[in-house]
């Protein structure tokens, strides 16, 4: 995924002077299917934080600077870089409107920017000029309100969250520019983290000026861990910093470089993947919901609830979660399977693999799915997709089958309309053809699961036809032996005893069931799909004539001779 080109507005205030979210910035956000490390940055305006946040992106120019008294940064600006270690992560980084801008006057919008940058970082960087004193953290008295602005539980009533925070809560870094003091404590070298640390140190007491003095810090201790502190010596002399954007590393302070890339280094290496109630890892999408709903609280007038966040944001990555493996499953059947399947178990078993990394897609998606309503939405509208694939191949194996029969049962078709199998022994012929062609079928492949069901169908449908080609095979038959007898009659009449060998001989072949034939046959409609031709039945009737005379000379002979 490619970073933003440059630094881009996520929240800003409306013409009603209400924060709201940018919306082709949640549409950018959406795009980061990677987990995110956020850093944000807060302090008074005009005291240099841009230009942490262009270091941070490696870059000298990005987030605006600016050498006047204005404050260059309105509501929260977002820089998204592919992160410098972590290959699989996405730094944001966040850069904040100056708190404290006297052109502004608006210690609410202040609250609340401060707020935000609680909620949405992994990290929060806190700047600010000089050294750490009472006067600086005076200035930080918005930490103090958080617990007004910002709730874990969705419970009602006043109930102390203050040990819930630090759990939530982002790692803390405090920047102190333009330091100009000695570590040493007490005649002794001491790290930044060990400066901070002593700042925070509680007065013992219970005096208002005592209260007032230990609010700040100890709402520090008690909602930020990790703590860390960097101090940054001034980086060149007014002139240059005049033309910040303008200026490499070769034009300021060596030791103020070396700070610099000990800052970034630390926070590069330190900070966590945001991360929410419960483990959950946040996306650069998620991120993206996140704001719009923290955004929509306090447009509304609620207190930002951080339960209360993680169950919606639940809703939303298990919908989405749930959408993402039903269109892999449906992508992956439309891929895998070729209609039709030879086997319903082939299908299934294409199925069932599908399903298995489809499930699996939506458990690494999905969150709090608490009693499993979402799988098990999921395995419903799997098998839903499932049921119509079935019928699909259905469908298709009964048209392919359709085909392959028109295709080589077509022979059989021509010699039905041409009367071919009208002859004596023609019935055989014709079972041979059908078997024949019943082999075929069965040979060749791509019929699909449909593949007996629809030959069963075809070969019942012939089943009347091959009753007609029997029936008139075998009066076919019969009257042959009956032509070979009238033959045989005008051959032998010199004595009765040849006479009545003859009849006697043929006789016998001349049953009720040829005349029956024969009478069916006269008064029988053709079809076309019988495929019999009239002219083939007439030769039927023609020998009914046959038939008459064999009878006249048998009743004539018999009362002659007393057969």
């Amino acid at each position: 995924l490619a970073p933003f080109h440059g630094p881009v507005c996520l929240i800003e205030n409306d013409s009603d002077g209400k924060l709201c979210v940018v919306r082709s910035a949640l549409e950018t956000l959406s795009q980061i299917e990677q987990h995110v490390v956020v850093v944000a940055v807060v302090g008074l305006y005009r005291t240099g934080k841009s230009y942490l946040m262009n270091k941070l992106a490696g870059t000298n120019k990005g987030f605006a600077l600016g050498a006047t008294i204005q404050s260059q940064t309105k509501g929260i600006w977002m820089w998204c870089v592919p992160h410098p270690i972590k290959s699989d992560h996405t730094l944001v980084l966040l850069d904040t409107e100056g708190l404290g801008d006297v052109e502004k006057g608006d210690d609410s919008n202040d609250n609340w920017i401060f707020s935000l940058a609680v909620l949405l970082s992994s990290t929060l960087v806190y700047n600010s000029m000089g050294t750490i004193d009472n006067y600086a953290l005076e200035k930080l008295h918005y930490v103090t309100e958080l617990t007004d602005l910002i709730k874990v539980k969705s419970v009602e009533g006043d109930i102390d969250e203050s040990a819930d925070y630090v759990r939530f809560f982002p790692s803390f870094v405090w920047a102190v520019r333009d330091f100009g003091l000695e570590l040493k404590l007490d005649g002794k070298p001491i790290t930044a983290h060990q400066y901070l640390e002593n700042a925070l140190k509680l007065k013992q007491g219970t005096s208002n000026k005592i209260v007032n003095y230990n609010l700040p810090r100890d709402c520090l201790r008690k909602f930020f861990s990790p703590r860390w502190c960097f101090v940054f010596e001034r980086p060149a002399n007014s002139e240059k910093m005049k033309r910040m954007e303008e200026l490499t590393d070769a034009d300021l302070e060596p030791s103020f470089v070396k700070q610099s890339r000990d800052f970034c280094d630390h926070l590069f290496k330190e900070v966590k993947t945001k991360t929410m109630i419960g483990g959950l890892k946040v996306t650069g999408k998620m991120l993206g919901n996140l704001t719009e709903m923290y955004v929509d609280m306090i447009r509304s007038g609620q207190v930002p609830c951080l339960d209360n966040a993680v169950v919606a944001l639940a809703q939303i990555e298990n919908s989405s979660a749930l959408e993402k493996a039903k269109a892999y499953y449906q992508q992956s059947m439309a891929k895998m399977v070729v209609f039709p399947t030879e086997t319903q178990q082939q299908l299934s078993m294409v199925h069932a693999s599908m399903e298995r990394e489809a499930v699996a897609i939506f458990m690494n998606s999905s969150f709090k799915d608490e009693d499993q309503k979402y799988q098990k939405e999921l395995m419903k509208a799997l098998q839903e997709v499932y049921s119509t694939i079935c019928e699909k191949n259905l469908q298709e194996s009964q048209r392919a089958c359709t085909h392959i029969i028109e295709h080589i049962f077509a022979p059989l078709k021509v010699q039905l309309r041409n009367g071919s199998y009208m002859t004596p022994g023609g019935y055989k012929h014709y079972c041979d053809d059908l078997k024949m062609m019943t082999s075929e079928y069965r040979s060749t492949g791509g019929k699909g699961v449909k593949a007996e069901e629809v030959l069963k169908e075809y070969l019942n449908d012939k089943e009347s036809t091959g009753q007609a080609i029997l029936s008139a095979d075998q009066s076919l038959t019969e009257a042959e032996l009956k032509a070979e007898g009238e033959d045989l009659c005008w051959n032998y009449p010199s004595s009765k005893c040849e006479w009545q060998t003859v009849i006697f001989a043929t006789l016998p072949l001349i049953k009720i069931q040829g005349l029956c034939t024969m009478v069916f046959l006269k008064s029988f409609t053709i079809t076309d799909e019988e495929n019999v031709t009239y002219c083939v039945a007439q030769n039927y009737i023609n020998e009914v004539h046959f038939l008459g005379f064999a009878l006249s000379l048998f009743r004539g002979e018999s009362e002659k001779g007393g057969v």
